[in-house]
């Protein structure tokens, strides 16, 4: 099982479509999928018509108490699952910090659910904290939707900051890319050439800024089921999930939290 986080401390870049575009495409190509809508706002959850609700709430949840297998719902789509959000998940920082282990709980979590799925796909809020920190020890890709805008590079310097500054957490494999470009503004062309250069793990593959994944929200669904593989965008998400694939293919499966 390959776990796969979208993440950014900024909100507004595209983490949600990034998350549920993905894992829409891992399942039409026959991987058995599960999204995690981890953020409270519950937007993925939104776009595969479930409800925003966990029983017992997070804190069942962090204590042991529910498994996640229990949780899990089905989508509209074949092979691909959601384990919904729930607006207790505003609070999991603060029952995180009660276990032994408060770094690695979801990584503890999630591995049973190594039995069912290929890959696992996190929607995470943004912010730095207990739960991102978890989400980092947990991911095999820490993908890293990025607007083209000074802003958006000073939070990534701070994310990489972060990574290196954390014991363990230097060797996360992260994977940032360009996300709602407008090649018609001079700055986000500029920022695109330059970036790379000081990051160079940054992905190649961009994703341009349309109102078809806004459509997202009316249509409540992922983009490529609605937008034929002839479109730009939809294109763009195809190029871009071949080379998350590429860059994760045998990467080392963490072992079991204890």
């Amino acid at each position: 099982m390959k776990i796969i986080a979208s993440y950014n401390i900024k909100g507004g870049v595209g983490k949600t479509a990034t998350a549920v575009n993905l894992a829409y495409l891992s399942a039409r190509e026959g991987y058995r999928t599960l999204i995690w809508d981890l953020d409270p706002q519950g937007a993925a959850t939104y776009y595969f018509r479930v409800k925003p609700k966990v029983k017992g709430g997070t804190k069942a949840l962090v204590s042991g108490h529910q498994d996640l297998d229990d949780l899990v719902k089905g989508t509209d789509f074949e092979r691909l699952d959601l384990l919904p959000a729930d607006f207790s998940y505003r609070n999991m920082d603060l029952l995180l910090e009660d276990n032994k282990r408060p770094t690695k709980q979801l990584q503890k979590l999630l591995a049973p659910m190594a039995i069912a799925y290929d890959y696992v796909f996190l929607d995470c809020p943004p912010s730095i904290s207990l739960v991102s920190e978890n989400v980092f020890r947990a991911c095999h890709a820490l993908l890293v939707p990025m607007i083209p805008t000074t802003l958006s590079a000073r939070t990534l310097a701070q994310l990489v900051d972060f990574l290196e500054g954390h014991d363990g957490l230097g060797k996360t494999n992260l994977m940032p890319f360009f996300s709602m470009v407008d090649r018609r503004k001079h700055l986000h062309l500029h920022l695109m050439e330059s970036l790379p250069q000081s990051f160079p793990s940054f992905l190649k593959t961009s994703i341009p800024y349309a109102t078809e994944v806004e459509r997202m929200g009316i249509t409540r669904m992922p983009l490529p089921a609605y937008a034929p593989s002839s479109n730009l965008v939809t294109k763009a998400y195809e190029a871009l999930w071949q080379e998350i694939k590429a860059g994760i293919k045998g990467s080392a499966i963490w072992a079991t939290a204890g």
